[in-house]
């Protein structure tokens, strides 16, 4: 059981020479609310269109006292989102996540960026999805490219296509300023790749505090002020710390962390 919301406007719109007017006044829309009080259980209730603060205070008033929808216990997981929601749980294969909308791994994309061929740069992504990706990486770190604004442009055009943006995005790039530029367009739950403590705790600390208020998970990558973790003892002494501090001092959600101990570089 989920909780759910009710916040409906005042009748239909009735348009005149003065414009738009919402016939439902308070007394006659607050009865209609609790009979779906009643009918649906609801946990929350407000108004939307056409209605002021005189329809909020009767409709205060009818539920008063009415004890709100139970929710659920949901059980902990890794829980992402476009227009369609991605759970990922210990019982879940791999995690299929496109590549192709990354400028540092695909030179086709990196030419399409630099000529602006936003729509060429769409299908790829779209491709991406129809192929089987369940998450898309966006990069747009390239030195002959201004990221921030690269960033911002390709994700606000992905929020426009519902056939790519019903996956969760990736948001990577090694400037903070870039993905808090495309955190600030996406939709749903994304990812950020990534955050590390190669530049100290402080910073660390800063920008997971940033995607915890853009409600994202993190990748968090196996580094510390002194480098990067090259045996099995630093990567486990690295991921731990991290882990120590992002749930004990930024209050970050265990199942929102996801480690990268660079296997792979090493």
């Amino acid at each position: 059981r989920v909780p759910v919301m009710c916040m409906p406007n005042a009748g239909l719109p009735e348009i005149t020479s003065e414009g738009a007017h919402y016939p439902l006044g308070p007394d006659d829309l607050a009865p209609v609310l609790d009979d779906y009080v009643d009918r649906f259980g609801l946990s929350v209730v407000g108004g939307c269109c056409g209605t002021g603060p005189d329809h909020i205070r009767e409709f205060s008033a009818a539920v008063a006292g009415v004890t709100p929808r139970e929710r659920a216990q949901v059980p902990p997981a890794l829980r992402l989102s476009g227009l369609e929601p991605l759970v990922v749980t210990e019982d879940s294969l791999f995690v299929n996540v496109g590549e192709r909308t990354n400028i540092t791994g695909s030179a086709r994309f990196r030419k399409l960026i630099q000529n602006e061929d936003y729509p060429t740069a769409l299908a790829v992504a779209r491709q991406q999805v129809e192929n089987g990706a369940q998450v898309i990486d966006v990069n747009m770190d390239e030195g002959m490219i201004d990221g921030l604004a690269a960033m911002d442009r390709f994700v606000k055009l992905i929020a426009s296509e519902p056939d790519i943006s019903r996956v969760p995005v990736m948001v990577d790039s090694s400037k903070f300023d870039v993905i808090e530029a495309g955190l600030k367009c996406i939709q749903g739950k994304p990812i950020v790749n990534s955050i590390s403590m190669k530049e100290g705790v402080e910073p660390f600390i800063e920008h997971a505090k940033l995607c915890r208020k853009y409600g994202a998970a993190v990748v968090v990558m196996a580094f510390d002020e002194d480098g990067q973790a090259d045996t099995i003892e630093r990567r486990k002494d690295i991921c731990a710390r991290a882990y120590k501090i992002l749930t004990e001092e930024v209050g970050f959600p265990a199942e929102d962390i996801i480690f990268d101990p660079n296997i792979f570089a090493v």
